[in-house]
């Protein structure tokens, strides 16, 4: 399989599942743009994943390009019990209570098996059911049940889910399963794992406990409460996912395209990637051709500065799984190649911090540009130094050289990176020569085009970038 050097900056992250699953078509949705995989352990087996995970890796192996996986775990999923007859019907100011009694519903009252949400909800608590198509309001708070108001629905049926605005659980965003499903995760060798329904910092210290060093934390926001605690959170995990579905039940959706700016803007400030997830190319699941509308919302995406997009049902049980990455990679390309893209890059850098990792890291984009370079290379053992010339948006590629696999892999999340996993290098001048003839290699530059190097000499110590170099390519 020949080297692909990718025509954009912006990544794809793809989900897999049963409509993409065998060998063949995982390697064509890599050809046709995909990045980074998902594996979604809120459906399918151990077994599943770990099969997809292997086809993965062979498949790296033959295209000669690390490729990052991700496991997305599925959180406290909060859902009502049944009813006696599948489902009732609502109407506008009618009453029904939400108890701790197991036996199946009827149109007075239903089962509620969290007894941490019935301790939460206050009198004028609002409760969102079935993704918010059902929303009560608690008018009445026993011991061990709610009472609420119906303000909008027309039905309710079985088992459907529950979200809570402006209400913050005393539960952990790691469940029983989430454990059990996290080791096997870990086993398989991801390179990352997906929290969902963070509610707190407190969340991701829980998690970064039991992961250790064995994979990178991407942090979904997905709850109000979340955003009002983004800069910490995001302070300490590793990535952070927008996943707009379940926020944008708790949230107005008026609000959701700021939040979203606000989300990419903080990330983008910590030099720590960023996706932007849910409903992408919805209509995709069924449909060839994605809507005008879903088209924008990919484009503002990018515009907003992402460093991923990310496709769920579509390529995980959709109809046309290949179409969607397509489609996703032509959007990303013709926005990348607007001039405005380029302004809007450019019109917010991020302030280095003072010390000479970050001045020479953030001067490399100017050299480059000034130069005219083809590239820029980092040659980084912990992938520190290409997380912070990522963060500068550069307008030219971003050659990562590293001896670390496991970096090589997790920075194909980041923007405009191709990273390459290379052996160990024992003096500056080896990097530059290897820089111009891997750079050659994967069609990164041409012969006499410039690339601009940056290192930290003496090598292997993570954050020591301290040199830089502009070399031409023989």
């Amino acid at each position: 399989m020949k080297q692909m050097k990718r025509n954009r900056k912006t990544k794809i992250v793809a989900t897999l599942g049963p409509a993409s699953s065998t060998p063949e078509i995982i390697r064509k949705l890599f050809e046709t743009g995909v990045d980074v995989f998902r594996l979604n352990f809120s459906h399918g087996t151990h077994d599943d994943h770990a099969k997809r995970l292997n086809i993965i890796r062979d498949l790296e192996k033959q295209a000669g390009r690390p490729i990052g996986i991700f496991a997305d775990l599925q959180g406290p999923k909060l859902r009502l019990g049944t009813f006696a007859g599948g489902e009732i019907a609502l109407e506008k100011g009618m009453r029904i209570t939400l108890d701790s009694n197991p036996a199946p519903g009827n149109a007075q009252r239903v089962y509620l098996p969290h007894p941490e949400i019935l301790e939460a909800l206050q009198e004028g608590s609002d409760v969102l059911l079935d993704d918010g198509k059902v929303h009560l309001r608690v008018v009445k708070k026993g011991r061990d049940f709610v009472e609420g108001e119906v303000i909008a629905g027309k039905k309710l049926m079985d088992r459907k889910g529950v979200n809570l605005p402006n209400v913050l659980l005393k539960v952990s965003s790691l469940t029983d399963k989430d454990r059990i499903d996290l080791e096997a995760a870990l086993k398989m060798g991801v390179d990352w794992i997906a929290l969902s329904f963070v509610q707190r910092p407190e969340d991701v210290l829980e998690a970064r406990k039991l992961i250790g060093a064995r994979a990178k934390i991407i942090v979904k926001i997905e709850k109000p409460s979340a955003v009002d605690r983004l800069q910490e959170i995001v302070d300490i995990t590793d990535a952070v996912m927008l996943a707009r579905g379940d926020l944008g039940v708790e949230i107005p959706a008026e609000r959701v395209p700021s939040i979203q700016k606000h989300v990419v803007r903080v990330c983008r400030q910590a030099g720590k990637p960023v996706i932007i997830a849910t409903q992408m190319l919805e209509s995709m699941i069924s449909s060839p051709r994605p809507t005008r509308a879903e088209a924008s919302d990919v484009a503002t995406a990018i515009y907003d500065g992402t460093d991923a997009v990310m496709l769920s049902a579509e390529t995980a049980s959709g109809e046309y799984p290949l179409e969607a990455v397509s489609i996703m990679d032509k959007i990303a390309v013709d926005v990348e190649q607007d001039s405005l893209y380029r302004k809007i890059m450019d019109a917010e850098h991020p302030d280095p911090e003072k010390n000479p990792s970050d001045a020479i890291t953030a001067a490399a984009s100017w050299v480059a540009m000034t130069v005219s370079a083809a590239a820029i290379v980092n040659y980084t053992a912990s992938g520190s130094t290409t997380l912070r010339t990522a963060r500068e948006r550069p307008s030219v590629p971003v050659l990562c050289l590293t001896e670390n696999m496991e970096v090589a892999r997790r920075l194909q999340l980041s923007y405009g990176v191709h990273p390459v996993y290379t052996s160990e290098v024992g003096k500056f001048s080896d990097v530059v020569a290897k820089a111009c003839s891997l750079a050659l290699e994967h069609g990164i530059a041409g012969k006499g085009q410039r690339l601009v190097i940056t290192a930290g000499v003496p090598f292997g110590t993570p954050g020591s970038t301290n040199t830089l170099r502009v070399a031409q390519v023989e």
